[in-house]
């Protein structure tokens, strides 16, 4: 039987890295191995410096010596599901057989029902189940999505289920198309709900950093999974700085916040734990992820693995010869971005999970109203923790927490209650019965809770009740999924209030959207800035992302490079070839983004709480 294995954790952890080097160790243990991906900002392809794509694609070079000396190829797949071409596919798969046989109205009818922003999710995790469903591989290992997009993503097949159930009973309508054409997946999510709760053919491996905002992020995903009935097995604990490079006060005390996190972690969390160094330099290729496999497998997880080099020979030589190489800031004045100059200003973060985007975006708040602007900082992140950064509590209405500072994070069930209710109540009186009962059917599908979400988030733009309103967006490719919502919500209306006595709310819907739209396309008015790390996976990422938001109509205006290591603290080989490897990738961000680059610097103490946030504003 096929063994499947999921690795989840918030971005940035070395979640892909792990999957691979599993893939990778299981392969070389002589099984048919599978690595895929439901991540909207896939990075497979970029791990093993290949072509993968939205097709089951081997994996080159990966061999082993077997008994007579000789190399043999061993079977290790890779996929990187495209949620653009799993929608067509199941659209088609939906559609194609009523083309032959229905009017060219009814097909158009179905095209339309399709449309809806859910479908492209379903349709990626439909694609997902697919694989959970035959016995051709050993074992396949999903490098699924950041942390809170994994959740939301676990219970789809759960909700769907109840959702199909439902609208049998109704009107026999879905956002995903007739009941009658899609009620074989019922059968199909309620065998993918089980397996996922199955520990003898499941595991759910979380990866982290040893940081307080990491275990904390760990521990509340760990107690989602167990609230949907899914148990998570080993936790890898990435990124651990070896103790014979942090020899000077920066670094030592880096260090020392290290361990007292791993302290903690054995106390609170009860699970097998894998512990695994930070490398000086990137894991890319077959040999590097090879590298990592034997390091997790073997030696280095369970012991003190082979650490690091801590050569300092020529070391100041080495240092003064990478300065030579900085690039020059592009970045001049930002304040024109960040302050306001007629009417609310909105700032979107964004950028890969982990990269450090909500502390930017708490920086940037405390910033501006520093300033003197009335600022407004909303989280629209399942996996949110700007109270952990702020070291307040944070509410679901916004709330003063600093002197022209507010704060709310959007609960999506709240949003979703008094969105319907709202939806509804405006309908009343002013629709027939059957429409209202059309309405609220339509209400209860599960990906109008995202629409509840982005309704509540827009609607603090319309207010006009602050000059400044910084949005810490989720992960990347949660994020665009997100920001497409207002164009893709214009198709859902349709679907929803396809009559004539529907007409009215249509434009209503369509005009009020329409103005969001124009708002988020305005430089002026609103300001999308890239948050990442000066390495290459995260540059590869925030790259699609402005392409992606230029395909939508925005223009990205800033990137800012968190985390740069100060040229001071880079005294041994270790941070020596760190600090080297991130000016190249400066550069790059610099020659690829050709944008107004912000460069903020590794800090040695965490940020946290509003005096922090206050002295690290001079970055700005």
């Amino acid at each position: 039987m096929t063994r499947y294995i999921f690795f989840s954790g918030k971005g940035g952890v070395g979640k892909t890295t792990m999957a691979c080097a599993t893939a990778i160790h299981h392969a070389l243990q002589g099984e048919k191995t599978l690595i895929v991906t439901t991540d909207p900002a896939s990075n497979l392809a970029d791990v093993f410096e290949q072509e993968i794509g939205h097709k089951i694609t081997p994996i080159e070079n990966v061999g082993a010596i077997n008994g007579v000396g000789t190399i043999h190829e061993l079977s290790l797949h890779a996929m990187e599901i495209d949620p653009d071409e799993a929608t067509r596919e199941y659209k088609e798969r939906i559609i194609g057989p009523f083309r032959e046989i229905m009017p060219e109205d009814v097909i158009v009818s179905l095209e339309e029902n399709l449309s809806g922003p859910c479908t492209t999710e379903m349709a990626s995790f439909d694609r997902f189940i697919d694989f959970m469903e035959g016995d051709e591989y050993d074992v396949i290992v999903f490098d699924t999505a950041p942390t809170g997009h994994t959740i939301r993503l676990l219970e789809l097949p759960v909700d769907w289920s109840k959702h199909i159930e439902e609208s049998a009973k109704g009107s026999g309508q879905t956002c995903l198309g007739p009941v009658q054409s899609i009620q074989e997946s019922k059968d199909k999510y309620d065998r993918a709900t089980s397996l996922l709760k199955d520990p003898e053919r499941t595991d759910f491996i979380f990866v982290m950093r040893p940081e307080e905002l990491s275990l904390y992020e760990t521990i509340r995903a760990s107690k989602e999974l167990e609230t949907i009935g899914i148990k998570s097995g080993e936790i890898i604990i990435n990124g651990i700085l070896p103790e014979e490079v942090c020899g000077i006060e920066f670094f030592r005390k880096k260090y020392e916040a290290q361990q007292k996190v791993l302290e903690k972690i054995e106390k609170v969390i009860n699970k097998p734990k894998l512990y695994m160094f930070l490398r000086d330099n990137e894991v890319r290729g077959l040999e590097a992820l090879k590298g990592v496999a034997g390091e997790l497998f073997q030696n280095g997880a369970r012991g003190k693995g082979q650490g690091a080099r801590a050569g300092k020979q020529k070391a100041e030589d080495r240092r003064q010869e990478t300065e030579k190489h900085i690039p020059p800031l592009l970045k001049g004045d930002i304040s024109h971005l960040l302050l306001p100059s007629n009417g609310t200003k909105a700032i979107f973060f964004t950028g890969k999970g982990g990269v450090g985007k909500t502390t930017i975006s708490c920086i940037t708040a405390v910033h501006t109203a520093q300033k003197g602007f009335k600022t407004l900082i909303v989280t629209t992140d399942p996996a949110a923790h700007i109270g952990e950064v702020f070291d307040v509590k944070i509410h679901d209405e916004p709330s003063e927490i600093a002197e022209n500072l507010f704060a709310v994070m959007i609960d999506q069930e709240k949003a979703f209650a008094e969105y319907k209710e709202r939806v509804l109540e405006e309908a009343r009186g002013k629709y027939s019965e059957d429409m209202l009962a059309a309405m609220e059917e339509e209400l209860n599908s599960p990906c109008i809770e995202e629409m509840a979400a982005f309704d509540k988030f827009i609607r603090f733009i319309e207010s006009s009740a602050y000059d400044v309103i910084v949005f810490d967006t989720a992960p990347t490719g949660h994020t665009l999924r997100l920001l497409d919502l207002p164009f893709d919500y214009a198709k859902q209306a349709e679907m929803m209030i396809s009559t004539a006595e529907a007409a009215g709310a249509k434009r209503e819907t369509e005009n009020r959207f329409g103005k969001i739209i124009e708002i988020l396309r305005n430089p002026q008015k609103s300001v999308f800035c890239l948050v990442l790390y000066p390495e290459s996976t995260p540059i590869l990422e925030s790259y699609r992302a402005m392409i992606d938001l230029k395909d939508a109509g925005i223009e990205t205006q800033l990137v800012v490079a968190n985390m740069v290591l100060p040229e001071d603290v880079c005294v041994n080989d270790f941070f020596i070839n760190r600090r080297r490897m991130q000016i190249r990738y400066l550069e790059e961000i610099q020659r690829r983004f050709n944008l107004p680059l912000l460069q903020v610097p590794m800090l040695q103490d965490e940020i946290k709480g509003l005096e922090q946030l206050k002295t690290a504003g001079v970055y700005l």
